[in-house]
C-alpha cells in the first residue's frame, strides 16, 4: 500500500491574510502584530493581501473574523491579544469564549484561523511569549491556508470519481 503525503508549504505568495487585534493590553497586541508582520513578510505575502483590523478586547474578536470570513477575500485569519489573568473570574471566562468562538467560526467557515490570543498570568509572561507566537501566528496561517487550498483542489479533482471501499 502507498501512502499518500502533503509536505508542508510556507510559501505565502498570493496568500491572502486578513488580522483581527484585540486593543485591550494594546503594548502587547503591538508586538504581536510586529512580529506577525514580519513573518508574513519573509513568508512572501504581500502587504497589499493584508488587512488588519482592531476591536476593543478579546471578546470581539470572533465577530470580527466571522465578518471577515464572509468576504470570502482571505485565504486565511490571525487573531492576535493578551489576555492576562486579574483578580477576578472574568480572565477564564474571555480566555474560554474568546477562544471557542474563534474556533467556531474556523469550522463553521471552513477558514483557517491562527489563534495569537495569549493567555498568561502576568505581564511579563505575555511580554516574553509575544515575539514568538506572533511569528508563529503567520507560518500556521500560510502552512494552513496552503494545506485547505490543496485539499479543495483535491476535492474538486476528485469529485465524481467512485472510489473502492473494501
Amino acid at each position: 500500500m502507498t501512502v499518500g503525503h502533503y509536505e508542508s508549504n510556507l510559501d505565502g505568495v498570493g496568500v491572502r491574510v486578513g488580522i483581527v487585534q484585540a486593543r485591550f493590553n494594546e503594548n502587547i497586541g503591538a508586538g504581536l502584530l510586529d512580529a506577525c508582520l514580519q513573518e508574513l513578510k519573509n513568508l512572501g505575502v504581500m502587504d497589499e493581501d493584508i488587512l488588519h483590523v482592531t476591536v476593543p478586547g478579546a471578546l470581539e474578536v470572533p465577530l470580527a473574523l466571522q465578518k471577515l470570513a464572509a468576504t470570502h477575500q482571505f485565504d486565511a485569519l490571525i487573531a492576535l491579544g493578551a489576555v492576562i489573568r486579574g483578580e477576578t473570574y472574568h480572565f477564564e471566562l474571555v480566555s474560554n469564549e474568546s477562544g471557542a468562538g474563534i474556533s467556531r467560526v474556523s469550522l463553521d467557515t471552513g477558514l483557517p484561523i491562527a489563534n495569537a490570543i495569549l493567555t498568561t498570568e502576568n505581564d511579563e509572561q505575555a511580554e516574553v511569549r509575544m515575539k514568538e507566537k506572533g511569528a508563529d501566528a503567520a507560518r500556521v496561517a500560510v502552512e494552513m491556508a496552503n494545506l485547505t487550498l490543496a485539499l479543495e483542489e483535491l476535492a474538486e479533482a476528485t469529485e465524481g470519481i467512485e472510489f473502492d471501499q473494501e
